[in-house]
């Protein structure tokens, strides 16, 4: 069997079985555990697959994001150890951004009773939570509402963020792979591009049940980012990549 065949049957396999591991491919093809890795590394060079501890698994296609109340519900422990990982990150007089996501609402929880920071939001949550108990100044982006994930978008939002300068941005994600973050909504992805450009450090702040998804639309690649906050979980191969690209990795256990 030639590498595009197996590389195909890889494909097939994952299409039947969430994740693989380098053994149970060997075996299946009949090949070594070197011919095994080399095809994967060709598939994660396509953006097909991404490794995991001893395997490789399917990248998920996103089509259409959850919204805010279900995603509330998930992974809250993680969320809030996150949001308390950002908080000494910020430093005096700064002018910070928080990105749409329940995620970033604890990272503006962490940092409401703050009177020397300027905080621009494009999430009504955030700005709700921030106008009622915050103590710095607050702003909004306003822009085309995303009532789904009760958020701002498009290109008013945009518009507006290119206007400033943002010393610290923080950065959510609901699809996240080894090239950086995408989206299947491309007003989403105007505000995260137009952040990136007028952030001084921009911090990538996700938990890693959102690795390994895609959406149709590129927003930010790992390399724009300056730091990754995410839980032990996120692959080893990833953790690499960041160190290779000179991103610094911060891992959040829960306790």
């Amino acid at each position: 069997m030639i590498p595009a065949e197996r590389q195909r049957t890889i494909l097939a396999l994952l299409d039947k079985q969430e994740i693989l591991s380098i053994a149970e491919l060997t075996a299946l093809l009949a090949v070594s555990h070197m011919t095994v890795r080399r095809d994967i590394a060709k598939l994660e060079e396509k953006g097909e697959v991404f490794s995991v501890a001893g395997g490789v698994q399917r990248m998920q296609a996103v089509r259409e994001e959850l919204g805010h109340l279900v995603k509330a519900s998930q992974n809250q422990g993680i969320k809030r150890a996150l949001g308390e990982a950002c908080r000494d990150r910020v430093p005096p007089r700064a002018t910070v951004y928080l990105d749409a996501g329940t995620t970033l609402l604890e990272v503006a929880k962490v940092l409401a009773d703050r009177d020397d920071l300027l905080i621009v939001t494009n999430d009504f949550f955030i700005a709700g939570y921030l106008a009622e108990h915050g103590k710095g100044q607050l702003y909004h982006t306003g822009g085309l509402v995303d009532r789904d994930n009760h958020s701002c978008v498009g290109d008013l939002a945009a518009r507006f963020l290119r206007g400033l300068n943002i010393d610290l941005a923080f950065i959510s994600a609901s699809c996240w792979n080894p090239r950086g973050i995408s989206s299947p909504s491309q007003d989403k992805v105007m505000v995260k591009r137009a952040i990136a450009r007028v952030a001084r450090q921009s911090v990538l702040v996700c938990d890693s049940s959102k690795f390994g998804r895609t959406g149709t639309f590129m927003a930010m690649e790992t390399a724009e980012f300056d730091a990754v906050i995410s839980d032990p979980d996120l692959p080893a191969a990833y953790q690499e990549r960041l160190a290779a690209e000179d991103v610094e990795w911060v891992a959040v256990g829960v306790s």
